[in-house]
């Protein structure tokens, strides 16, 4: 394979603007933007016009390993990414044996070395009972620190308050919350139960995971980061009345972030009657009015970035037939790109912002090094997509492991074309190419 990599003929967006041109990568980084390049002995791809963007940067996603595996595992999850357009995801850790020691953490590195298809990321977890190991964590060792303020299993529920200031005290990095109140989701739990029994319906879901759930939780997250200064980031908000704890602006004027996931973009409650458990996450997905609030806000720049919160489990694990037996969450990450464009083409925003959330607003807000734009001497981590070749979501063309998609018989009206990353083509035209090259991500911070 030609250690260079020459794509001509692109609709390159990048930083606010589209410009017509061709890119040159070389020994992975891009070395020249700009018309007519040439490289000799270069693999020559033609965007024929296409547009040329930044791979997109996933900040949340649960790729099962170790642990887990009959799920989802590293190798597979990330080839499913790349096949969408992800070329770095920054993964949970909810796994077994939990990621909330440094030995642990390094353990998942080794994991996806050699395996991994994209750049990657592990979450340091929080506990009740490793604010240590979390003092211990270099600024420079992974993305973040995790943090269930909201209902997990095992030990990684944190609902101590104490040790919730001491962990936003104390945190090295910046501090990620999945945020839920507990107690209020018990009390919806039972109130529905004396009704329905265990078999309450799946449209009352987003009831039980309520906005008052997230409200309470995702409130005093950002009370706690204001009080001791800290590096916030919330994870997929799903309310339109949690909107207003965050500030409009760039995300270099912000120490509190937030971010959109891609199916509470897409989805509402009037899904559930189609869908049922196949869309059943937490936070839940909640009503039009919600999904059109978070629209609006990623628009005006008070959301930050778009995720998916991948979260794969089997058809069978979906099928039980108990509300409480049937696992949360959802794989998303072939078809996330697609859906996050389909906020262009209902004209929510703009392609170059789009670019934005997907990939320069992760890089900056996670301090990702060198990744995330396109720019001279940056990683060569790219998608090409054609924004006008629809794509029907069909079951056989399912690339997870668990071997299904909530979004099964729709149309999108975007296609990821080809995914470069660190410089090398792993796909073109539903064809994988070579081998898994992804790299640790690294970032920029003292």
């Amino acid at each position: 394979m030609s250690d260079a990599l020459l794509i001509t003929n692109a609709r390159l967006v990048n930083e606010g603007r589209i410009v017509d041109g061709d890119l040159l990568a070389v020994d992975g980084r891009i070395e020249k933007i700009g018309s007519g390049l040439s490289h000799a002995g270069a693999e020559v791809l033609d965007a024929a016009g296409r547009v040329l963007m930044p791979g997109m940067i996933d900040d949340q996603v649960h790729f099962r390993e170790p642990g887990v595996t009959h799920k989802a595992d590293i190798a597979t999850e990330s080839r499913a990414a790349v096949a969408g357009g992800i070329t770095s995801f920054m993964e949970m850790p909810n796994t077994n044996p939990q990621t909330v020691t440094l030995e642990a953490l390094e353990a998942k590195f080794a994991l996806a070395a050699g395996r991994a298809w994209g750049n990657h990321a592990f979450y340091l977890g929080a506990t009740n009972d490793n604010i240590d190991e979390i003092r211990r964590l270099g600024p420079n060792q992974t993305c973040g620190i995790k943090v269930f303020m909201g209902a997990s299993t095992g030990n990684m529920l944190v609902d101590d308050p104490k040790v919730l200031e001491h962990i936003f005290r104390d945190a090295p990095m910046l501090v990620a919350t999945h945020c839920e109140d507990t107690p209020t989701i018990k009390a919806n739990e039972e109130r529905y139960r004396a009704e329905y029994g265990d078999e309450i319906p799946i449209h009352l879901h987003p009831l039980i995971r309520s906005e008052e759930a997230c409200w309470r939780s995702s409130s005093f997250a950002v009370d706690l980061a204001r009080r001791f200064a800290t590096r916030l980031h919330v994870l997929h908000l799903t309310t339109a009345r949690e909107l207003d704890l965050f500030e409009t602006g760039p995300i270099a004027g912000k120490r509190i972030t937030a971010e959109a996931c891609v199916h509470h973009l897409y989805f509402s409650e009037a899904d559930y009657a189609q869908r049922g458990n196949l869309i059943k996450c937490n936070p839940a997905i909640k009503t039009a009015a919600d999904r059109a609030a978070l629209r609006a806000a990623l628009a005006e720049n008070r959301l930050d970035v778009i995720a998916t919160d991948h979260a794969p489990h089997t058809l069978d694990e979906k099928a039980a037939t108990s509300y409480f037996k049937s696992p949360a969450g959802l794989p998303l990450v072939q078809h996330a790109l697609a859906m996050a464009l389909e906020l262009v083409h209902d004209g929510v925003m703009p392609l170059p912002q789009l670019v934005h959330k997907v990939s320069h607003g992760p890089a900056e807000l996670f301090r990702v090094h060198e990744r995330g734009y396109l720019r001279e001497g940056y990683w060569a981590d790219l998608v090409l997509v054609d924004m006008d070749r629809p794509q029907q979501v069909m079951r056989e063309q399912v690339l997870y492991k668990c071997g299904w998609s909530p979004l099964e018989g729709d149309t999108l009206r975007s296609s990821i074309v080809a995914t470069v990353v660190n410089g090398e083509l792993k796909y073109h035209d539903g064809h994988f190419l070579g081998d898994a090259c992804g790299r640790r991500l690294t970032f920029e911070r003292s």
